[in-house]
């Protein structure tokens, strides 16, 4: 049973990671700051999801090998504390080539 759970809470974290994904890329009617908004919150929750699934991952069950591991070294957390800090990087580069970039001589609709 605690091995469904973990499968369970896992393809949560999986699932929310990428709702956040594709709220950052994929929604270009929304103004960056709104969208910018709209992922930081994404974010937030998605990094409760893990969080909460490294929980699940912890249980001190005594069936549970992995329950005397460090929280961070848990699958789940080890996917958002991965995922996130590329998810900043492709978003503030997107951010940049689209509204900042020197060399676009058009002026984006969705960067004012």
């Amino acid at each position: 049973m605690l091995e469904l759970a973990k499968a369970a809470t896992f393809f949560a974290c999986v699932l929310s990671l990428y709702w956040t994904a594709l709220s950052a890329f994929f929604h270009p009617a929304l103004q960056f700051h709104d969208r910018l908004t709209l992922v930081l919150a994404k974010l937030v929750l998605a990094a409760a999801v893990c969080l909460l699934s490294g929980l699940v991952f912890r249980l001190p069950v005594r069936s549970n090998p992995d329950a005397h591991l460090p929280r961070t070294s848990t699958l789940p957390m080890q996917h958002i504390l991965l995922t996130a800090p590329i998810l900043t990087l492709l978003f503030l580069a997107s951010w940049y080539l689209t509204c900042g970039a020197p060399t676009l001589t058009t002026h984006y609709p969705a960067c004012s």
